[in-house]
């Protein structure tokens, strides 16, 4: 009957080092994915600050136009209606 018992715990033993093991692989594969992650990410931060400082000089800063800035569109759509939509 102790035969048995050691022979069991010495399979229980292998099988907790090896769920171990596999948890302490899984923890550095979730690590290692997140730093490529990181490295991939901080790489398209970079370019993109720089597209954007590249940007800037090219066009000059404070030159955006658009629906929103209000300097397009002075009026309201009712006059913009009546002035040019139905002439």
């Amino acid at each position: 009957m102790n035969i048995i018992k050691l022979i069991l715990a010495a399979i229980g033993l292998l099988f907790v080092g090896m769920l171990l093991l596999w948890a302490i692989g899984f923890l550095s594969t979730l690590i290692w994915y997140l730093f490529w992650i990181g490295v991939l990410g901080a790489l398209g931060y970079g370019g993109y600050k720089l597209f954007r400082k590249m940007e800037d000089k090219a066009l000059g800063t404070g030159s955006n136009t658009g629906i929103g800035s209000g300097m397009d569109i002075p009026m309201s759509w009712d006059e913009y209606d009546k002035k040019y939509l139905h002439k």
